[in-house]
């Protein structure tokens, strides 16, 4: 074959552009430091660090976003719940401190003024917030727990309880005992008159009673018509709903002052609405107390005793009911929210919140109000801080009636009143010692559970720390892993491009040094 000068251009031409090609795609690689900058350079490196970018993406997510959040929302909820349990630690302390001994009145107010404090902080620290968005409340993060301020606002109310629920509460009747003072201790006037006051008119006595988990309630719905509670229990010989009292009775509405715990009859039930409780007589004690499960069914709880009832006044530090009951929300312009309405069907789903932390893997952060924040905390507190108050409210008066006696030393018909009425306290005072005794060794028992309820959630809220760590030393690791293939996979070894990269400048020079040489000479040389 005959090679002509033309094919030697061509030929060299080519090659130099060869070594050009070469050469660029060398400085590009050593510019941005890539294997390759487009697909079509190498399709199986593009599809392998598209999947690689993809993983990396995915763990950085999870290891720089995700798991951050979670850990700061576990460490917001540990912390408020350290904060319960050291509330409930304070109370059983001073539930003990009042079980064991007889208090003095400095002791007792100190104590006093110490619940009412313990009391207010609780349900405080379940509005604990991280970001904005309350930990407690289960998917209604936007909802603090309580109420932030005094409040308007109907609900109507479900509590579903069982038998353990109906307990035995003392009543005190002292009569007229606390409406002596210096200028009336004699008065014979008045049914009865204060000054005829004996140990005879003081009495106590026991009364079963559900209390609510609300006070200050109210007996009229959101249109303003009656709305007495409805009581309702499954009758064991039916199998069907049943209501105390049965139609046509209704529950009777007394109210506080008006002594609604005297002669509570067998057969009534009475509604107290100010202090949220509902007598019952003995016989529907009796009734409700035989409800039981039935336990050859699996889809009803036969031994549930439901109270419908109705609250539309609101102080701040009340806690909101959709977070705990079946309930429904009437606002001024008549508009109606219902909330758990599944509660009342046996579907109790809790509101579990969960961060993605890991490919097909979900951690739950939140803890909720219902796992350790419950109603009767605030409620327990109140009967104890009522017992205490009575207490004191008695030594006052006795305190008073000695330093009567005192003044009328010299009257012999005033000092026989006065030691007739300091009698009477006397009496009233160790009915009322002896409940506010019950009531702290009561505490005790129900402070405890509540106690480990919260130490529960705390070691539950640990172990999810503890299993978010191994996560995030997992992801941490992974991260690792996938950078670095990724690196492998893209990243151009500098060191190697640049000793191509040089080779090729050489061969290139090398090959213009040669065209050059070869172009000089042609055919007409030789003519």
């Amino acid at each position: 074959m005959r090679i002509t000068n033309k094919i030697m251009q061509r030929n060299n031409l080519s090659n130099i552009n060869t070594n050009k090609v070469y050469k660029d795609k060398l400085s590009t690689q050593m510019s941005t430091q890539k294997k390759i900058n487009k697909p079509s350079d190498d399709p199986v490196v593009a599809i392998r660090a598209l999947r690689l970018r993809s993983s990396v993406t995915e763990v950085t997510q999870y290891y720089s976003k995700n798991i951050p959040d979670a850990k700061s929302w576990l460490n917001v909820t540990e912390e408020a719940l350290k904060n319960l349990s050291q509330i409930m630690t304070n109370m059983i302390a001073r539930c003990t401190k009042g079980a064991n001994g007889e208090l003095k009145t400095e002791e007792r107010q100190i104590i006093l003024e110490e619940f009412k404090a313990l009391g207010d902080e609780i349900y405080s620290t379940g509005d604990a917030d991280y970001a904005g968005r309350y930990v407690f409340t289960g998917f209604r993060t936007d909802t603090s727990l309580s109420f932030l301020k005094e409040t308007t606002l109907h609900y109507s109310i479900t509590e579903q309880l069982g038998t353990g629920s109906i307990d035995t509460l003392t009543y005190v009747d002292t009569g007229k005992l606390l409406d002596i003072n210096s200028a009336n201790f004699d008065d014979t006037t008045g049914t009865p008159p204060i000054g005829s006051i004996d140990e005879t008119q003081i009495s106590a006595t026991d009364v079963y009673r559900i209390r609510l988990a609300y006070g200050d309630c109210t007996d009229v719905d959101a249109d303003g018509n009656p709305m007495l509670p409805k009581i309702e229990y499954t009758d064991p010989a039916t199998g069907q709903t049943a209501q105390i009292p049965p139609a046509p009775a209704t529950v009777t509405v007394i109210h506080s002052y008006d002594d609604p715990y005297k002669n509570v009859g067998k057969g009534d039930v009475v509604f107290v609405p100010e202090t949220g409780e509902l007598l019952l007589g003995e016989d529907h004690y009796k009734t409700l107390m035989s409800v039981k499960d039935n336990d050859s069914t699996t889809n009803k709880d036969e031994g549930e005793i439901r109270v419908t009832y109705a609250k539309d006044h609101w102080n701040k530090g009340d806690l909101r009911p959709q977070h705990y009951f079946a309930c429904t929300s009437t606002d001024a312009d008549k508009n109606k929210i219902e909330y758990n309405s599944t509660y009342l069907d046996g579907n109790v789903a809790r509101q579990e919140i969960e961060y993605d932390v890991g490919f097909n893997q979900t951690i739950r952060v939140n803890s909720t109000a219902d796992e350790c924040f419950q109603p009767g905390i605030g409620r327990e507190t109140d009967d104890i801080v009522n017992a205490m108050q009575d207490v004191l409210d008695l030594e006052g008066t006795m305190a008073t009636l000695e330093k009567l006696k005192k003044e009328h030393e010299g009257d012999p018909a005033k000092t026989k009143i006065i030691e007739r009425q300091l009698e009477a306290v006397d009496k009233a005072l160790t009915y009322a010692k002896n409940k506010e005794q019950k009531l702290f060794e009561k505490g005790i028992t129900t402070y405890q559970k509540h106690l480990d309820d919260s130490n529960l959630c705390i070691t539950n809220c640990g172990t999810r720390s503890s299993k978010l760590s191994l996560i995030e030393n997992r992801m941490q690791n992974q991260k690792t892993t996938f950078e670095t293939l990724k690196s492998e996979n893209e990243d151009a070894d500098i060191t190697e491009v640049a000793i191509h990269l040089n080779s090729a400048e050489l061969t290139y020079e090398a090959a213009l040094m040669a065209t050059g040489k070869v172009m000089q000479t042609t055919l007409l040389n030789f003519i």
